[in-house]
């Protein structure tokens, strides 16, 4: 019994074997004929089925197909460009089709680089896959640019993935492509996983991108942001904070990333760990005017007003256009006056005493030089909010007519 279902299986496997050679052969035969969509659809079946070699030609069949629905749309478009006519470009289905193309010559190259029935490797379609896709591959970027500009950014990522890959496929074995874009698509392909949320793709190839010097700046940037969208935990936390220490120290010149850091110690509350790196940066660099506001940040949230004070100053004298230290000056002078009024009144009456209320008048008046200062670099208020806290120095210094002046603005 045994015996006779071995026979009835290998008899069985051969019928299905020859089944798909005639699939084969019958699309083989329509292609040959012109009827290239009708022969892209009766290979289906034989794509994943059948011998190596009947695989090769079925795959071929439908690189074949899909690169002539690309070329034809093409030849329109060209057309088009030379001389308008009115008709119509289908530029999403041209895109696919060529991505589509040369996805399947790959498919088709993997079969056909097997051993045939003699143990005998003869690919037959490497040389035709070649000569077309060496240039054919280079149309996945004009896909990948017009899928992005569609804000179709799977599709696009898609694109650039296959043009970087496709590379790397044993069909161009023994070619030279001279690719020299293939790092700059990869930091494209990136930025397109980055749009999509594919995270894991966006580490994958911006990691690709930073292999060259000159990608090496925007690869990193999009590494820092996709790490940020995907803190979970506090080592994936350390791991952002490492990350941008060695951005900062890779590139120097972007301050963004010193910026960076700072901000995450300050909007979590790690007031300590944000003195400390503050006093890190300004020991590496004297003139780093983030790491002095930083420390003034760090001081200010102790209530160390005039540490914080002359830290703002010191950044604000290294650049005069910094306007948020000015204004961060100006703030701090005017919490140090509630502050010092508060502890210089007397404790039954409330009443200053006129040497105290001079006092506490000399650091309003120095408050309100600096936002002043504030006011003339932003008179729009479009990077601070200085009008409320300049009212508030007019108003209680008496200076009525300013303050009268800044309400309407307030009012508005």
């Amino acid at each position: 019994m045994k015996k006779i279902m071995m026979v009835a299986l290998m008899a069985a496997a051969t019928a299905t074997a020859f089944a798909q050679s005639e699939v084969v052969k019958n699309a083989k035969k329509l292609f040959d004929k012109g009827q290239i969509e009708e022969a892209a659809q009766a290979v289906q079946s034989a794509l994943n089925e059948g011998t190596p070699e009947d695989k090769a030609t079925a795959w071929n069949i439908v690189s074949e197909a899909y690169y002539k629905k690309f070329a034809d749309i093409q030849e329109i478009q060209l057309k088009e460009k030379v001389q308008p006519t009115g008709a119509v470009v289908d530029e999403k289905t041209m895109h696919e089709s060529i991505m589509k193309a040369l996805e399947a010559a790959m498919k088709c190259d993997e079969f056909d680089a097997m051993p045939n029935d003699k143990g005998k490797v003869k690919p037959r379609f490497r040389q035709a896959s070649q000569q077309k896709y060496q240039n054919g591959r280079l149309q996945c970027i004009a896909a990948g640019q017009w899928f992005y500009n569609q804000k179709d950014y799977t599709s696009a990522f898609n694109a650039f993935k296959l043009y970087v890959e496709s590379g790397k496929s044993s069909m161009f074995e023994g070619v030279n492509l001279n690719d020299q874009y293939a790092n700059e698509i990869a930091y494209f392909a990136s930025l397109a996983a980055y749009q999509a949320k594919d995270y894991e793709n966006v580490v994958k190839y911006a990691q690709i991108a930073a292999q060259d010097t000159a990608k090496a700046k925007d690869a990193t940037e999009i590494l820092v942001f996709a790490k940020k969208e995907t803190m979970k935990t506090s080592q994936d936390t350390l791991e952002y904070i490492e990350m941008l220490k060695k951005a900062a120290q890779q590139f120097p010149e972007d301050q963004r990333y010193s910026a960076w850091i700072g901000d995450y110690y300050l909007n979590s509350g790690k007031t300590a760990e944000l003195a400390e790196w503050a006093d890190g940066e300004i020991a590496k660099n004297p003139n780093d005017k983030f790491g002095y506001v930083y420390k003034g940040e760090a001081a200010r949230l102790q209530d160390k007003f005039d540490e914080a004070v002359e830290c703002y100053r010191k950044a604000f004298e290294l650049d005069p256009t910094y306007i948020a230290a000015a204004y961060q000056a100006g703030v701090t002078l005017n919490s140090k006056a509630i502050k010092l009024k508060d502890e210089l009144s007397d404790k039954k009456t409330g009443m200053l005493t006129k040497a105290n209320a001079d006092k506490v008048k000399a650091v309003l008046t120095e408050a309100k030089g600096y936002l002043e200062k504030v006011r003339e670099l932003d008179p729009d208020h479009s990077q601070v909010n200085w009008v409320y806290a300049l009212y508030q120095l007019y108003y209680n210094l008496g200076e009525k007519a300013k303050a009268d002046e800044l309400e309407k603005m307030l009012n508005q």
